[in-house]
């Protein structure tokens, strides 16, 4: 059995220029900071205005300094021009390293990407972030337990607090769908962008989502699951040893709403 190639790296920016090696050596010796991973498709991102209030809020929390969406989205054009992309993975980085004045922004530009098809598999593990709503590079522990997840031959770790409580997938945000509402764990977690945007699409088609505690020995309460990301969404087959059918297609329908509703909110213009 051969191994898929590598995926090639991507087209890395800081401040505006291609990224030189003293540059590097921000992300590489200073690494706190924050970041938003955003999908572009024709230069135009669906929640735009979203990621720029994550990463301003992002920013003053932790640097005490503006980060101004304007400039944020000229970084963006500028790397996607000089990289001859209109679609791709675009992730926008702040750092400051000790000394600094002004945030160093790093854009990196890279193919477009999309979540496979296909129900998913999740290995629940006893791990919380710190400061959950906070997006950030350099996770070990969601690192560390989504490689346990992959040899346990699971699609992605499930983390959860003290008594077994739902918070987020290890990259992902989970939903749970009760057969009339979709739940949402109410635990600290991040407020990823496609959640926010799948909230309000609900909403506005007259199925308003919930929060609720959830917990993995209540998972049989519920008739399905799915998670999301800045890549899309996927239904959930499997938590641990409870599985989710769909026999009568219930999920697929729910997920065709969701779908639906993603794709009400408008694609902003860079």
């Amino acid at each position: 059995m051969t191994s898929a190639p590598p995926p090639p790296l991507p087209y890395v920016e800081m401040d505006g220029h291609p990224a030189t090696e003293d540059d590097l050596r921000v992300p590489a010796l200073f690494g706190f900071g924050h970041f938003t991973a955003l999908q572009v498709r024709d230069r135009r991102v669906r929640g735009l205005g979203l990621h720029l209030e994550r990463l301003e809020g992002a920013n003053r929390e932790l640097f005490q300094l503006p980060l101004d969406g304007g400039r944020v989205r000229e970084l963006i054009r500028g790397a996607l021009d000089r990289a001859g992309m209109r679609d791709a993975s675009v992730r926008v980085h702040g750092f400051l390293p000790p000394g600094g004045s002004r945030t160093r922004v790093m854009v990196t530009v890279r193919e477009p990407a999309a979540m496979a098809p296909g129900g998913r598999s999740l290995m629940s593990v006893p791990y919380a972030r710190a400061v959950p709503h906070i997006k950030r590079p350099g996770e070990f522990g969601q690192t560390y337990y989504g490689i346990l997840a992959a040899r346990a031959g699971f699609d992605e770790a499930l983390l959860t607090a003290p008594g077994g409580v739902v918070t987020e997938g290890a990259i992902t945000n989970i939903g749970f769908w009760d057969g009339s509402s979709v739940v949402w764990p109410d635990a600290p977690a991040l407020p990823g962008i496609t959640m926010a945007l799948l909230e309000r699409g609900l909403a506005a088609a007259g199925e308003p989502s919930v929060r609720r505690a959830v917990t993995l020995d209540g998972l049989g309460a519920y008739r399905g699951a799915f998670i999301c990301n800045s890549q899309g969404m996927a239904p959930v087959r499997r938590i641990d040893a409870v599985e989710f059918g769909d026999g009568d297609g219930e999920m697929e329908g729910v997920m065709g709403r969701l779908e639906a509703a993603y794709a009400s909110a408008p694609a902003e213009l860079l």
